[in-house]
């Protein structure tokens, strides 16, 4: 996966800071009442919303790995059209770059990802 150079150079140059980071998501993951899956496409969403696009290639691949289908992906995305107007829509190319094509998609069941990825973990 995908991890931005910026966020990159944060763990290499602070260690130590990234590393509460790291422990204080996990920690926010674990207190939350979403699934794994439902949080990334939630996180997915918030991405979109906020234009922070530097995690969408990252939290994408995450999302699919974790069982997202890409529709559920691309809505995830556009959710928050709305509220936060045309700017979600600007997430689009970063995130279609990440997700396999529609034709990498086998149609049998929309709840699992492309083939090769791996069912959920139950919640």
């Amino acid at each position: 996966m995908s991890v931005s150079e910026a966020f990159q150079a944060f763990a290499r140059e602070t260690p130590e800071q990234f590393g509460v980071w790291v422990r204080a998501v996990g920690e926010l993951g674990d207190a939350s009442a979403l699934d794994e899956r439902t949080q990334e496409l939630a996180y997915l969403a918030v991405l979109a919303a906020t234009g922070l696009h530097s995690g969408l290639d990252f939290h994408t691949r995450r999302a699919i790995e974790l069982g997202a289908s890409r529709d559920e992906v691309l809505s995830a995305v556009l959710v928050g059209l709305p509220a936060a107007g045309n700017r979600v829509t600007s997430a689009l190319p970063s995130v279609l770059a990440a997700c396999p094509a529609r034709d990498d998609i086998t149609d049998s069941d929309d709840s699992t990802g492309p083939e090769g990825t791996t069912e959920p973990s139950p919640a």
